[in-house]
């Protein structure tokens, strides 16, 4: 798949686990789990919105585009 979730990567440089994330965002870890590895096909706004609300960043600081 060409774009590249870095959740990971903001919530290591945020020093927050995935529990605490899901706790903040309304999500099971288990969906937010999916999201981070890529599982997801989609994601809603809002979604995005409480993800970027909680590790104070934007969506493009979450996803990479790559050919």
């Amino acid at each position: 798949m060409p774009i590249i979730v870095r959740l990971d990567r903001m919530m290591a440089d945020r020093k927050m686990s995935l529990n605490e994330l899901a706790e903040k965002v309304g999500m099971t870890n288990v969906n937010l789990s999916n999201l981070k590895t890529g599982k997801m096909k989609g994601v809603r706004f809002e979604t995005m919105e409480a993800i970027c609300k909680a590790l104070d960043c934007q969506p493009g600081d979450l996803f990479e585009y790559k050919e």
